[in-house]
């Protein structure tokens, strides 16, 4: 049962917090963490609610809490949905923790690279927003301008979240400084789209031990290019895949945050729900066999 699943991950992480704290965390940060001591409720049992919302299918978060069949029995203590919404801004340090050291995938030679919008509002609302005044910045997408927030990511060849960051949306891909903090811990191949298309980056890429490939633009001329590294580049919608999943099935992304804190509980806990999926974008199956004649 994904319920299950869930809660037995989430709970042998909070059992190593602690030790996480003490070794690697600013002593500032851990009151935020153990307040939850005085909450009925413990903190793998929220953070559990808090990452199958986004696996549960449903799209209202309140009727979720009080209509999910599967949440009823499963847990000692149920506080109310006030008090529940209240201390869930207290699990931002857990779950990025828990995204970062327990459920990001690893760097297997072959990567991808790109960014999505996070729209918070209508384009028409911009200035009647004041949840995220001086956080939220105007965008442009090939879809279009957006007011929000972009998040980054870098996925493996099997579609595991390897590293992310947000960023205000007007940050430009190629921003050097984003993408080598992004692929520091990578080497081999990184494939991106023209966004990414910038000298500095791909030299300083390169002296990390890493490859960045992308596609042409129209005025540059053309480049060689060996046989995989044409093929991972065809193979490039993994990643537009993955995109379409955290906001389709993980929800990451709406309009009814009503606080910037809420908004980074929900992405967060959308980004872990994404790596409990059983099946994930992936381009293992359809993998050159590569021969070397002796």
């Amino acid at each position: 049962m994904i319920l299950t699943n869930i809660f037995y991950h989430v709970d042998n992480f909070c059992r190593d917090l602690p030790k996480i704290l003490d070794t690697r965390i600013i002593s500032s940060t851990k009151s935020d963490v153990y307040e939850f001591i005085d909450c009925k409720m413990p903190l793998q049992d929220v953070m559990t609610i808090l990452i199958y919302f986004h696996r549960s299918g449903y799209r209202n978060f309140k009727r979720y809490y009080h209509d999910c069949a599967d949440l009823y029995g499963a847990f000692n203590y149920r506080l109310s949905y006030t008090r529940f919404v209240e201390i869930i801004r207290h699990t931002i340090f857990p779950l990025f923790l828990f995204m970062k050291l327990y459920r990001c995938g690893s760097c297997t030679g072959t990567c991808f690279i790109d960014s999505t919008k996070l729209q918070v509002c209508h384009n028409l609302r911009i200035t009647n927003n004041k949840v995220f005044s001086g956080m939220a910045k105007r965008g442009k997408t090939t879809t279009g301008w957006f007011y929000g927030f972009k998040l980054h990511l870098i996925i493996n060849d099997i579609g595991e979240i390897v590293s992310f960051s947000i960023t205000p949306g007007n940050t430009a891909d190629s921003n050097k400084e984003l993408v080598k903090q992004l692929a520091e811990n990578c080497s081999g191949r990184l494939v991106g789209d023209r966004g990414y298309i910038s000298k500095a980056l791909f030299e300083d890429l390169f002296k990390q031990g890493l490859e960045l490939i992308t596609k042409i633009k129209k005025n540059m001329k053309n480049k060689l290019m060996d046989t995989y590294s044409k093929f991972i580049l065809n193979k490039r919608g993994i990643i537009e895949a993955t995109n379409g999943i955290l906001k389709s099935t993980c929800q990451i992304e709406h309009s009814r945050h009503r606080s910037p804190l809420n908004f980074l509980v929900n992405l967060l806990s959308g980004l872990v729900a994404y790596s409990f999926l059983e099946k994930k974008p992936s381009i293992r199956e359809s993998m050159p066999i590569l021969t070397v004649n002796i």
